[in-house]
């Protein structure tokens, strides 16, 4: 998805800072307006965050418009939804991120899962980053308690896990 982005706007570097921002953010882009889910986002905020002016979002957002492949990933794109990780500790809850040598690779959600569970850890929330979109993606958890730290070796040991931190 990101590579078909960046081929479409490779030419506008600062429409390409736009794009990510709308992308990071499950922003949708529909009728030359920006919306988090219904609510409607003015093209200032949007042109704060990306460090450009607000003329280069709104020209961002008619190019999304005039492209068709822009179009349909930009229309329909949603926010992933809430994320306990930042309030886990004001909650008893334990959040154990895994950074992978290569997110492609199969098998690491289903072992760090499975390890988790055999531990007796129920899982809240497992929030995977895109591969695409992120520099360094990682898979993180937020279980019912904290993590103990011999889970640490384990999960070490699953093929793809380049590092494990636990919070």
């Amino acid at each position: 998805m990101w590579n078909q982005i960046k081929t479409q706007l490779q030419e506008y570097p600062e429409r390409l800072k736009v794009a990510r921002v709308l992308i990071e953010n499950g922003l949708s882009a529909k009728n030359d307006k920006i919306y988090l889910n219904q609510i409607e986002i003015p093209p200032v905020r949007i042109a704060r965050v990306a460090g450009v002016d607000r003329r280069t979002v709104n020209e961002t957002l008619s190019t999304i418009h005039a492209i068709p492949e822009l179009r349909m990933i930009f229309e329909e794109i949603r926010p992933a939804g809430h994320s306990l990780k930042e309030i886990a500790k004001h909650l008893n809850l334990g959040v154990v991120e895994i950074t992978v040598v290569n997110a492609k690779s199969p098998g690491i959600l289903s072992n760090a899962a499975m390890i988790l569970n055999n531990a007796g850890l129920s899982i809240r929330q497992a929030i995977v980053d895109d591969p695409e979109l992120s520099p360094e993606p990682k898979l993180t958890f937020i279980v019912e308690k904290k993590i103990p730290g011999e889970l640490i070796s384990e999960l070490l040991k699953i093929s793809g896990v380049a590092k494990v931190s636990v919070y």
